[in-house]
């Protein structure tokens, strides 16, 4: 009943999610996983539907998992770069989303502003889902805790150290849905790379439901030490070239390091959404060691992918 009421929904920010809907979507991408290893390729609950993916950043995971996840539904993808459509000769996003409203059955996002998104929202009729903003990354965060779930066989309780810029739109998403969830999310990074305090405020909000612990320090060992995943993300992400050395500077100490996965412990699993830049935000040792899972995660943007489709659209 809970996936059923989801039809017709958007996802702009998990935010907008109750914790039990979003458990729900990771079960679904384990499911759907589980078929396609049985055999199921392709389970065509979208057959006849066509999926309308605008992308004015470049992508390798996000653009392909979409696009293997429509067809293995059955649905029709089509990539359009944002310079390729009207949007680049200054059609406005409203417009946009009205008239592929009229052609297509959903509408995937990747872009640079999260305004954007939001302003696509409010003017399609069909379901808007977040490929990537500047301000979170939501399909990200469930494929992520799709797979936490899968390697640990639960997340409650669970406790994820993120290393890194705190800024960072990956784990935005990561400290609302891990909230949610009753994941308990530890943030080491320089102070002047809080994460958004919006974002802050609805993951500790959600923390005082579920008992969840949000913890933001300085200090990269005391945000390890017992976790039982250790994540970073790439240091300057695309459009941030103006400040990238400044941010390589007050970053330099939150490298993950073999000694930093020591101090967390031989259980806990290291996660990278990637591209990971090897021998800044991370050493080779340590994301191709024996404790890291970032393969896995993915892989599995593709089977929550799916799942995120077959639910929502409808």
């Amino acid at each position: 009943m809970t996936l059923y009421r989801l039809k017709g929904r958007d996802l702009v920010c998990l935010d907008e999610y109750s914790g039990d809907e979003i458990l729900q979507i990771i079960k679904a991408g384990l499911e759907m996983k589980r078929r396609h290893y049985a055999g199921e390729r392709v389970i065509p609950v979208l057959r006849g539907r066509s999926i309308a993916m605008i992308f004015e950043k470049p992508s390798t995971r996000t653009r392909v998992s979409f696009d293997v996840a429509a067809h293995q539904l059955g649905a029709h993808a089509m990539y359009l770069g944002w310079r390729e459509l009207q949007l680049g000769r200054g059609e406005t996003i409203a417009d946009t989303a009205r008239v592929l409203s009229r052609y297509v059955d959903a509408i995937v996002a990747r872009v640079r502003e999260h305004e954007k998104l939001e302003e696509l929202a409010r003017h399609a009729d069909v379901p808007v889902i977040n490929a990537l903003s500047d301000l979170s990354h939501p399909c990200q965060a469930l494929g992520d805790y799709m797979t936490l779930l899968e390697i640990k066989g639960r997340l409650r309780g669970l406790t994820l150290a993120f290393v890194g810029d705190g800024s960072d739109n990956v784990l935005h998403s990561l400290l609302v849905a891990g909230a949610k969830l009753g994941v308990n999310v530890r943030v080491a990074t320089p102070r002047s790379l809080q994460p958004d305090p919006r974002i802050l405020r609805a993951a500790r909000e959600a923390a005082r439901e579920t008992g969840a612990e949000i913890l933001i320090t300085e200090d990269p060992y005391e945000a390890v030490r017992g976790a039982d995943a250790v994540y970073t993300d790439v240091w300057v992400s695309m459009g941030q070239e103006a400040v990238a050395e400044e941010k390589r500077r007050l970053l330099e100490p939150y490298r993950v390091d073999s000694k930093l996965m020591q101090a967390a412990g031989s259980r806990a699993v290291f996660m990278h959404c990637l591209p990971a830049h090897r021998g800044e935000e991370v050493t080779d040792d340590v994301i191709d060691g024996p404790q890291s899972i970032v393969w896995d995660q993915a892989e599995n943007r593709l089977h929550i992918q799916k799942a995120i489709l077959a639910i929502l659209v409808r």
